[in-house]
This record gives structure tokens, sequence and C-alpha cells, in this order.
């Protein structure tokens, strides 16, 4: 009974691993460039009784063996990069990637990270930089007197200051891509960092190599589905009522055994 116990005990710990990430995704719901998540689970070991092919005697052999699980554990929660939709804003620094690309973002010690959240600004200095106050890559400045704005698909930003006729080429904006996006780290505010399963970051020029055009006074919506959510959760919460019981069954068979002893 002891390991009905703790089979029924890791699909519950499994199952609330499930719904932990749900609910991550159903907060995250109106989140800039938020992508999905799932909860993937794999079967524990096994005790193998009898062996499948194992001889019964000399002429015979077991077609099916026996092997008794021991539930379940949580192997990935993975990441979906799927496209969000688009949201329009007509804020000249709202920029969205139409793509695998993620814009590149600066830290105040150097560190170069990555975002999907292109809800960019610009600070009293004249840099661009995200909600967070952190530079986009490459650096760049508009000059005072800047009356508009113009971000082509390809990244070129274009400044019109004090009513010149001809605009500033003030520089281009860099998209990154990764060949595992899967793998990379989840930093929080909207940032991830590169790994060894991500792979390293590429540097693109927007509209190449898929890594996606910019479509400037758009911001890309999270890619959650709520009616998909609502579905998952409410077969977590089945599942996770179902080993429950398995355990309350447990339990009232080891009673039993105990009091015939």
């Amino acid at each position: 009974m002891m390991r009905a116990l703790n089979t029924a005990a890791s699909g519950m710990a499994a199952q609330e691993a499930v719904v932990n990430t749900i609910a991550n995704n159903i907060a995250n719901l109106s989140t800039v460039g938020f992508k999905k998540s799932r909860t993937e689970t794999d079967d524990l070991n096994y005790q193998t009784i009898i062996e499948p092919g194992a001889r019964t005697n000399s002429d015979t052999f077991h077609n099916v063996g026996v092997q008794i699980g021991s539930g379940a554990k949580v192997s990935a929660v993975r990441k979906h990069f799927t496209q969000g939709e688009p949201n329009i804003t007509n804020n000249p620094f709202d920029l969205m990637i139409n793509g695998d690309g993620f814009f590149g973002i600066v830290l105040p010690n150097g560190n170069l990270k990555y975002t999907r959240d292109g809800a960019f600004n610009v600070n009293n200095q004249g840099r661009l930089v995200n909600k967070n106050g952190y530079a986009v890559f490459p650096d760049m400045s508009f000059p005072p007197g800047t009356s508009q704005v113009n971000i082509s698909e390809d990244g070129m930003v274009d400044a019109y200051v004090n009513g010149q006729q001809e605009p500033l080429k003030l520089g281009q904006i860099a998209v990154f891509t990764f060949i595992n996006p899967v793998g990379l780290k989840s930093l929080g505010k909207n940032l991830y960092d590169a790994t060894v399963a991500s792979g390293a970051p590429t540097q693109q020029t927007p509209s190449t190599n898929n890594a996606g055009g910019i479509m400037q006074g758009a911001l890309e919506s999270s890619n959650v589905n709520i009616m998909s959510e609502m579905t998952e959760l409410i077969r977590a919460q089945r599942a996770y009522e179902m080993n429950s019981k398995v355990m309350g069954i447990a339990d009232k068979m080891l009673q039993t055994v105990n009091n015939i002893r």
C-alpha cells in the first residue's frame, strides 16, 4: 500500500506543477510579448517482477512481463514561442517583431539580454529604452526637437528634427535569433538569457533569415489562449482529485491490513 500512496503523491505533485504553470499563463494574459508554458511529465522507474520475454520453462516465455510503475515527475516546463496577435497602439516607439527574432536589451552592467516586449520609450537623455529603463540594442539617442520618428520593417530609424525636410539616420535596430529558443532562461521583466541549450544568439537584420520584420506602432499580445488554459486547468484539477482519491483508498487498505495484524 505504501507504493500506491507514494505513486499517488507523485501524481498530485505533478498536477500541482501543471496548475502552477497554468496560473502563471493566465496571470500574464495581458503581458506584452509573453509566451505561454506547458508542463511536461515523465513516468518514474518501474519494478520489474517478470521480465518481458523471460522464459517460463525451456519451451515457452512470457509474452507480457509484469512491471509496476511508481508514479510521475515533472520533466520540463516548455515555452511555446508561437506568434502573438498584434495590438495596434500607434505609438511610434511601440515595436513588434513579426517573426522569430528577439530585441536586444542592455542591462546597466553591460550584459545583453533578450525580449519580445517592444514597449519602448525615450528617456530624459534621449535614449531608446524599455519600460525598466534598460537601453535597446544598439544604443541610439534621439536629438532634442525630434518631432517624428519612422522605423521601417528592416529596423532603420529615421528622425525628423526641428521641422527639417530630410530625416536624420539614427541607426538600425538589431534582432537576435536562437537555434533553440525553448532553451532560453526566463529572467522575469520579460527578459530571457541565452544558455547552452538555446545556443548562442545570432544578430540579424530585421526581415532577413526568418528573424522577422519590425512593425511600428504595435505591440505583440501574449499568446495565451484563455479557453485552452481553462480546459487544461479542469483536466489537471480532475487528475489531482483522482490521485487524491487513490491516496485515500490506499490509506484505508493499509489501515485494514494493520487492523488484521
